[in-house]
């Protein structure tokens, strides 16, 4: 989704909710804005809203580099570019596969946020803060699971901060980091090895042409049915998805 398509979801909600929500006679954003209330729990509410629609921007960013998003989109890109089909897969086929992927893997992360965290905030048994800490605790779990010690201490050492006995004692600004450049490296370490089959088939069919004199010809051409032959052959999407599963077991 876009910026602008999350800025007009968020322009459309900020109208509507106000009729809706706050239709028997409460106040909403259109009332703070318009009719000034002196009940300082009517502003904080209004203020709280506002602010939950504001982050609503943010999703994009906090899907990506909080969940296994990013290695499974990496290696996605580096299997497009080893087969050299250009945009074959699209964009937004990647894209879509790795969003589905992902709400797969981190199905028991979020099953568990729900239950344990919203809810009971839903239900009143819980305070907003207490909510956000209990629904942080799978989160770190998941992501220090997949976290390298020398990542996190890169970004404990940028902080000033020394050793921590408990990882989950970290707070989630030093976590997310430290896991998306983890991500990063594990996901260019599997693109390493998908180029390889590839790359010999390259360097087999360069050779074969140059022994032929044939030295006008792309290899390029050449080789490209031969990669999306092997690649069929050896099920390679059943492959690279099954290894992208794993990894995260």
């Amino acid at each position: 989704m876009s910026k602008r398509a999350i800025l007009l979801f968020i322009l459309i909600i900020t109208l509507i909710i106000p009729e809706v929500v706050f239709a028997e006679g409460g106040t909403g954003l259109t009332d703070l804005l318009f009719n000034p209330s002196d009940n300082p729990e009517t502003t904080v509410d209004s203020v709280k809203l506002l602010i939950l629609l504001t982050i609503l921007t943010l999703a994009p960013s906090i899907l990506i580099l909080t969940t296994c998003f990013t290695r499974i989109i990496v290696v996605f890109s580096f299997l497009r570019n080893a087969l050299g089909t250009q945009q074959s897969p699209p964009n937004q086929l990647l894209i879509g596969l790795a969003l589905f992927l992902t709400i797969f893997i981190m199905q028991p992360v979020y099953s568990q946020i729900n239950e344990e965290a919203i809810q009971p905030f839903l239900a009143d048994e819980l305070t907003q803060e207490e909510a956000y800490d209990i629904a942080a605790v799978p989160m770190k779990e998941f992501m220090l699971k997949h976290t390298r010690e020398k990542d996190l201490a890169l970004f404990l050492r940028a902080q000033g901060s020394g050793n921590v006995e408990d990882p989950m004692d970290l707070t989630l600004t030093t976590i997310i980091p430290a896991f998306a450049i983890s991500e990063l490296k594990t996901a260019f370490s599997i693109g390493f090895i998908i180029y390889i089959p590839f790359l010999v088939i390259d360097m087999v069919i360069s050779s074969i042409l140059m022994s032929m004199g044939m030295f006008m010809l792309p290899p390029v051409m050449i080789s490209l049915p031969f990669k999306i032959l092997l690649f069929v052959l050896v099920d390679g999407w059943y492959l690279v998805v099954e290894s992208l599963l794993e990894s995260f077991i």
